[in-house]
């Protein structure tokens, strides 16, 4: 899910679903968003690319993006700081603090 952050900023429990057509979110998976990438999940690319995406939707450069659980995995943990917006498509998801 997505979780607001202490000074700003969210925490974004996610799972990835690489190689797919388009990119796009899905919807829960889990307890955690489904967002599908086009990236395959081949040496680090899904996560580079993932990164790159992230950054778009929440209007941020790529180092305001830090991957903290799930390198390896679909299931994963990214910290998003601030100054940010929150894509219109994520608010569903935004857990009350």
């Amino acid at each position: 899910m997505l979780k607001p952050l202490p000074g700003g900023g969210y925490e974004l429990r996610l799972y990835i679903q690489p190689g797919a057509s388009r990119d796009q979110l899905v919807g829960l998976h889990d307890g955690a968003i489904k967002i599908a990438i086009k990236a395959p999940p081949v040496d680090g690319k899904a996560n580079a690319y993932l990164q790159q995406l992230l950054a778009d939707w929440f209007g941020v450069r790529k180092n305001q993006l830090q991957l903290i659980r799930g390198e390896l995995n679909r299931q994963k943990t990214w910290h998003v700081s601030p100054p940010c917006q929150l894509p219109a498509e994520f608010s569903p998801y935004l857990e009350s603090s």
